[in-house]
């Protein structure tokens, strides 16, 4: 099984611009806790993400006014990146070295056509190896 075949395909995105309030509301409406950031909004050149955690950590913790704030002031770059064609269990492998939930998804010349989730794979996989990738990503001595 490939990445292809169980990611999201043509996220929500927002431009490096777009200020926090609106990435939020991005992430409310499309229920999800991860918006690529792209250079432009017909733009799919993958810059970076913002998750809800970068919200959180970056600006809340760190006393920023996140009204203020833009997703550029908090996105988490460089992007751990697969492919369409990349292997289930090689995604599995990159979210537990990098302890992330999320993948993003591009082509040939880096530009975003996906988001691959933990819950993607956990839909798909065997039960056995969701519940490995959900404990080896939660891990705290990562």
């Amino acid at each position: 099984m490939h990445v292809g075949q169980v990611m999201t395909s043509d996220p929500a995105r927002c431009e490096p611009t777009t200020n926090l309030q609106q990435v939020a509301k991005l992430m409310q409406d499309c229920d999800c806790g991860l918006i690529p950031v792209t250079e432009a909004s017909d733009s799919t050149q993958l810059l970076g993400v913002v998750t809800d955690r970068d919200i959180v950590v970056r600006m809340v913790a760190a006393g920023r006014n996140p009204m203020e704030a833009t997703a550029a002031d908090c996105m988490s770059q460089p992007v751990t990146t697969v492919t369409r064609d990349t292997p289930i269990e090689d995604a599995i492998q990159l979210m537990e070295s990098h302890q992330v939930r999320r993948l993003a998804v591009v082509d040939d010349r880096d530009h975003l056509v996906g988001i691959v989730a933990q819950a993607d794979i956990a839909l798909k996989a065997d039960d056995q190896r969701a519940a490995e990738v959900v404990r080896e990503v939660s891990r705290p001595d990562h």
